[in-house]
């Protein structure tokens, strides 16, 4: 099934819209908790009509500065994907309409923004916004019938930066409120491992974020 036969699509998030709350200001417009930018929403305002877990077979790395999140690194995938390799995220199922408006907003992009989804689902990738944070549009896989797509860097970016607190805080929301088999000692093990956090938080700082 190609993308332009169908109008709805699954987004897959990693980062912090895997928090649902975080993820409708994309859609319903808002400010999210932590930080510092109000999003205008989409067009259309409807509510995704199903939401589930996925593993995505990529690695997480923490990278870039942003002032959203108080200048600190947030979430890439990297482009090559290896089945050792699992990045727990959400994915919604929205309008190929609403996800080109979230991706604007993501990458700040106020003018007219077309992306070729066919195109992305035979070659797997496209990059549609050459030289944005996030503009290289990652067609994962197919799951009832809808593609499923997601977006990172479209290259790895070699140097890695120390994720916000409050940024931090909205994933561990995330990965609690869609894996709720996960206790918190598990999370920590999930997160303490990724670039960008190694190193730069110890468990216990980890651990503390769960109760802020």
């Amino acid at each position: 099934m190609t993308g332009e036969k169908v109008k709805y699509i699954w987004y897959a998030s990693y980062g912090s819209n895997i928090l649902e709350e975080r993820f409708l200001c994309y859609i319903k417009g808002g400010q999210p908790k932590g930080s510092a930018k109000n999003y205008g929403g989409c067009s259309d305002k409807s509510l995704p009509i199903d939401k589930v877990e996925i593993y995505i077979n990529s690695e997480l790395y923490f990278a870039k500065k942003t002032k959203s999140w108080n200048k600190g690194g947030v979430g890439f995938i990297k482009t090559s994907f290896d089945p050792k390799h699992q990045t727990l995220a959400k994915m919604y199922l929205i309008t190929k309409e609403q996800f080109i408006d979230i991706v604007k907003q993501e990458t700040d992009n106020n003018g007219e923004l077309t992306i070729n989804f066919d195109k992305a689902i035979i070659d797997g990738s496209l990059v549609f916004n050459e030289g944005s944070w996030y503009g290289n549009l990652i067609c994962i896989e197919t799951q009832y019938d809808y593609p499923i797509f997601t977006f990172t860097n479209q290259e790895n970016l070699t140097t890695v930066t120390r994720p916000n607190e409050n940024y931090l805080k909205t994933i561990i929301k995330g990965i609690q409120e869609t894996y709720d088999h996960l206790n918190k000692e598990e999370i920590t093990e999930y997160l303490i491992t990724k670039q960008g956090i190694e190193n730069n938080y110890s468990r216990e700082n980890l651990i503390k974020l769960f109760d802020l």
